[in-house]
């Protein structure tokens, strides 16, 4: 049966193949899997401290999820991208395929089930730090089929985030690895969260232990990576091991502390751009975009080999992406776009080769 599109209409470029599954055409060059959320946003007083409690002065609904932030993201670049998703048939479900009808992101992958909407409740506090809080089983219930499948390994390159179901994240892994060298698109996993958050609900440590091993760019948080392998400075040396030069690299984010980045063994740390902080929901979410697009992007549609260098000058614009985004409320109306970034490096005297 034909998809239903984020406007609500059905996805018509399809074929269907002798076993009744349907074929789906030109698949956008990037493709992200994970949610398309609705964020309920509050602005308190405070972080509350365990039996302790906030004010809240504002209350506002945005769109979210790591999934459709990433790719919103990257759409606001320039960039042609899809999403895989599953939202629910509710007015959770209702808002989050209407934010995303407006933009230039591909949403014919999005399912729409009977679950609740994923959502998430984000008390951010008056230093642009916050508390996130996520209900919903919609995603969790995401499921590929084969024509769908066949779609995501056929763009250039294909994010997932931790918070994908364990299912999803081993098909694809599976998949791609089954496909001849030269016909696989690069991967990109992002490690989203501590084990404890995502056991039962995101991958599981086996399935990142395979992304570890064979993602061309593994990113993982502050707070992620050290629950995943027992601290920072372990995070490092274990991903210095495995990051040899037939692997790509991987980079540590820490927030305002910067980025350390690992490639062919060795670490680099760059510093993250200074700026006045209002919100810092989806900082990381921004910063995936920017580096997807500039060192996977840019540098595949370059005739240079990739250089050490290059990937630093990457992180550095995926940093600026990630900066901009902090100084608006909420992920996506705060996301940058290409010649917003210019700007920005431009008044600091960044040049980027």
């Amino acid at each position: 049966m034909p998809s239903e599109n984020v406007d609500g209409s059905e996805n018509v470029d399809g074929s269907e193949n002798a076993d009744g599954t349907e074929t789906l055409t030109d698949p956008p060059r990037v493709t992200t899997i994970g949610a398309a959320a609705v964020d309920e946003w509050y602005a308190v007083s405070n972080l509350p401290e365990p039996d302790g409690g906030a004010y809240a002065s504002e209350v506002e609904t945005a769109p979210g999820g790591v999934g459709a932030n990433v790719a919103v993201g990257l759409d606001r670049l320039g960039r042609d991208v899809g999403l895989v998703s599953r939202v629910g048939d509710d007015e959770y479900g209702r808002l989050a395929r209407s934010w995303l009808a407006e933009t230039g992101v591909d949403g014919s992958r999005i399912e729409v089930g009977d679950d609740p909407t994923t959502r998430s409740v984000i008390l951010s506090a008056p230093d642009g730090e916050r508390a996130i809080v996520t209900a919903g089983e919609s995603v969790r219930e995401l499921r590929l089929d084969s024509a769908t499948l066949e779609s995501v390994v056929g763009s250039e390159v294909v994010f997932l985030t931790a918070y994908a179901p364990d299912r999803v994240a081993r098909s694809v892994l599976d998949r791609v690895l089954d496909a001849p060298e030269a016909d696989r698109p690069a991967l990109v996993f992002d490690l989203s969260g501590p084990v404890t958050e995502l056991a039962g609900r995101g991958t599981e440590p086996e399935t990142v232990h395979g992304y570890l091993h064979h993602a061309d760019l593994f990113v993982a948080g502050g707070v992620a990576a050290p629950a995943y392998f027992g601290g920072r400075e372990a995070a490092v040396d274990r991903l210095a091991a495995v990051r040899t030069p037939s692997v790509g690299p991987a980079v540590l984010t820490h927030g305002a502390d910067g980025m350390t980045v690992i490639a062919d063994g060795e670490t680099t740390r760059v510093d993250a751009f200074e700026v006045d902080v209002v919100d810092t929901t989806g900082a990381g979410d921004a910063f995936l975009a920017g580096l997807i697009d500039r060192w996977l992007l840019t540098e595949r549609d370059s005739a240079e080999e990739r250089s050490d260098e290059a990937l630093v000058d990457a992180v550095r614009f995926a940093a600026a992406v990630a900066a901009i985004n902090c100084t608006e409320r909420f992920t996506q109306t705060g996301l940058p776009t290409r010649e917003e970034v210019r700007a920005f490096l431009a008044e600091r005297g960044v040049d980027l080769r």
